[in-house]
């Protein structure tokens, strides 16, 4: 009697380097899942990739400087890059950048760490040749990134449709860095994510520019980011907007942002609008400003550029001290339009001088609430108990 046989599908196969290798595989059978344990296995399995494939990273340290172009996955069956042990993450780390993704299609990352890097943690853009799309990052960790100059944990560039979730961000670049920079990114996410920072006035938490729109920030919680929270819009140069600035003008460095939920901690400006032709920014609290809770800017000043228009302020908590708030608590640029913003509902509070509450708005407000102090004790101490994971 013949013995029964086994058939193991592509599926459920357990592919590993060794075998990877020692097949001599060129790329991986449709749905199979690698497990790797050197930079040399991931490149590997990076270039053998097919949708459903699921590449998971064992512990240990990962040198950095990986870059893989052109990865696709399709919808339903996107390309993984996992922790393959969730309470023991892989950590990439020394070099100059992490790990770089050129035009990915359907991809997704979770549980990765990027640590002690020279330069950008991540990058993932539009190199390859077309946009970079549909693209998840869940339960990242980025610390230490930057050698104290322009560089950012995240880095993303032409990326349209994506999501970055339930991340921590602690200490990057100082000299203008951001601990999520998108330059001409579309219809993105950035929700449930910590950033605990920087000392550089001149870095950020979040920053989208260089033509980017739809993007939401939604209940994320930002401490000591540098100069700025959240920069909507900035300054870009012309050749790098996606898309193309149009020749007759009614340009923008930002479109349709939207910051909702967030809690900032301690930066100089939690929100800064910097040259965008629409955003919103609602039902957030802001603890302790440096110098102002809201700046109005235009920092690209061509003539093809719209001024910095069309914001909301509404529906927001700002608790604050008189001997760290200046002009007002609203900086006002040259360049701006800031009869077209809008500013309505929101909760003033000094806490050393109730009586200074009312901040200095450009246009009047609507239905603001100044000094009203019983329970500003109360939402001091809540706000500022929590402590962003490090």
């Amino acid at each position: 009697m013949s013995p029964p046989s086994t058939t193991l599908t592509p599926k459920a196969l357990p592919w590993t380097a060794a075998l990877m290798f020692a097949a001599g595989v060129g790329a991986l059978p449709a749905e199979s899942t690698v497990t790797v344990d050197t930079p040399a296995a991931l490149r590997s399995a990076l270039a053998a990739a097919q949708p459903g494939t699921v590449i998971r990273l064992a512990p240990g340290r990962y040198e950095g400087g990986i870059y893989a172009r052109g990865l696709k996955g399709v919808e339903g069956r996107p390309v993984v890059i996992e922790a393959a042990e969730a309470k023991s993450p892989p950590v990439l780390t020394g070099g100059d950048a992490g790990l770089h993704l050129a035009s990915p299609t359907h991809v997704e990352l979770r549980g990765l760490v990027f640590q002690g890097l020279k330069a950008n943690g991540l990058n993932i853009d539009d190199t390859a040749g077309g946009p970079a799309r549909h693209v998840v990052l869940r339960n990242l960790r980025f610390q230490d990134i930057g050698s104290g100059g322009n560089q950012d944990a995240l880095k993303l560039s032409g990326v349209e449709d994506f999501q970055v979730v339930d991340s921590t961000f602690t200490r990057w670049g100082t000299g203008g860095g951001s601990g999520i920079d998108m330059v001409g990114c579309h219809r993105g996410l950035i929700e449930g994510c910590a950033f605990d920072g920087t000392s550089g006035v001149q870095s950020n938490g979040v920053q989208a520019k260089g033509g980017s729109s739809g993007i939401a920030i939604r209940r994320n919680k930002l401490a000591q980011t540098g100069g700025r929270g959240v920069n909507l819009g900035g300054s870009t140069g012309t050749a790098y907007f996606r898309p193309p600035l149009a020749e007759g003008g009614g340009n923008a460095e930002a479109r349709d942002l939207r910051v909702e939920g967030n809690t900032f901690n301690g930066t100089m400006a939690p929100i800064v609008f910097a040259g965008v032709d629409g955003a919103t920014v609602r039902f957030n609290t802001l603890i302790h400003p440096g110098r102002w809770a809201v700046r109005l800017l235009q920092e690209n000043t061509g003539p093809a550029f719209v001024p910095c228009r069309r914001g909301a302020f509404t529906d927001n908590r700002i608790i604050f001290r008189s001997d760290s708030w200046s002009s007002g608590g609203i900086n006002v640029g040259g360049g701006t339009a800031p009869d077209t913003f809008t500013f309505a509902r929101n909760w003033w509070h000094c806490t050393d001088r109730p009586d200074r509450s009312r901040p200095q708005l450009p246009v009047p407000e609507t239905d603001g609430a100044y000094g009203r102090g019983e329970d500003a004790g109360r939402d001091v101490a809540g706000a500022e108990a929590w402590k962003p994971t490090r």
